[in-house]
């Protein structure tokens, strides 16, 4: 039987993916959660479940106690915060932890789940990959500068000796998306009817299950500090949304908003957030980040680790099937 493997973030919407992708190749899995955290995404896992937290290193180094591999999913993925050093806690510190604790675990491999966010882009919209530059100026927002910062200290450590490997993926949708994430937010949104309007951007949209793979692949047979983009189909938002409204029997937005024209809406959602403590449904950060279409190349993975995604639509129609079968679009 292959080594044990601890997942950190495991309950969530890619951990509890990427738990499920390693059962499947036989691994043993322990997953790490939070004191607090919803397990529903492991019911029915053969996991073994332990309590911890980022932030606390007894509890890391208690979770991985004999375990010979760590992907470490768990981050803080929100595009708002009232306080954005939690945020920058979670990714960067809560990073620095993890791989303490594993090097004085003595744990064989790493994957790093990263995210495209931390890479560079074109101007002119073709896509971007694993090498093209980028410095940490070209963040925008606390989410983004967090997971640069992260990535950059999992590749300090690469070159200390440490066996890890960056996986960075782009937008994934599909099953058990509870929170939801933005992505999810959004394509929930769009199958309710209510994204009557779009902007001109775009996204690199992957099934959540093919991320998992890509992340098991990896592991298997990734080059320690090498960054794999686990990226699917490039989309524009207009065509994600027309997607959505197929497959929902819904009429496809027509209206496309100036970025300009949405800009003063995130910043009086983003104050009445700061009053009422409930995170905006349109972000300032989010709204910048639109300006860009988020489009990326994922050769790297395909020729180096064997991964494939399936088509846009199949991740967009599982992603709605979730939501109506778990009672989201009522």
């Amino acid at each position: 039987m292959s080594g044990r493997i601890l997942v950190s973030g495991a309950n969530g919407f890619v951990g509890s993916a990427v738990v499920r992708a390693l059962l499947r190749r036989g691994y043993p899995v322990r997953a790490l959660v939070r004191a607090s955290s919803d397990t529903a995404n492991l019911d029915r896992l053969d996991v073994e479940i332990v309590r911890g937290d980022l932030l606390d290193m007894p509890s890391l180094e208690s979770a991985l106690q004999e375990c010979e591999g760590l992907f470490h999913v768990a981050a803080d993925y929100r595009l708002w915060a009232r306080d954005p050093r939690q945020i920058r806690r979670c990714n960067v510190r809560g990073t620095h932890h993890m791989l303490l604790a594993a090097r004085r675990c003595s744990v064989r491999r790493v994957v790093h789940t990263s995210s495209v966010a931390t890479l560079g882009l074109h101007r002119d919209g073709t896509p971007s990959d694993e090498d093209t530059p980028v410095h940490l100026g070209n963040m925008i927002g606390e989410y983004k500068r967090s997971k640069f910062l992260s990535e950059a200290l999992v590749q300090r450590c690469t070159r200390a000796g440490h066996d890890i490997v960056i996986v960075n993926p782009a937008a994934p949708v599909g099953p058990r998306d509870r929170k939801p994430t933005p992505t999810g937010r959004m394509i929930l949104d769009a199958a309710r009817g209510r994204m009557p309007a779009f902007v001109d951007t775009g996204l690199c949209v992957v099934h959540v299950d093919d991320v998992a793979e890509g992340h098991v692949l990896a592991y298997e047979r990734g080059q320690r500090g090498r960054r794999y983009v686990l990226g699917g189909e490039n989309m524009s938002l207009q065509s994600i949304l027309a997607t959505v409204a197929e497959l929902t029997g819904r009429r496809a937005p027509w209206l496309k908003l100036p970025h300009a024209a949405v800009l003063p809406l995130a910043y009086a959602a983003e104050a009445w957030a700061r009053i009422t403590g409930v995170a905006p449904n349109v972000t300032v950060d989010g709204v910048k980040l639109a300006r860009h279409r988020m489009y990326f190349s994922s050769r790297r993975a395909e020729t180096e680790l064997g991964w494939r995604a399936r088509p846009a639509r199949e991740a967009l129609a599982d992603a709605i099937q979730w939501f109506r079968d778990n009672g989201y679009l009522r």
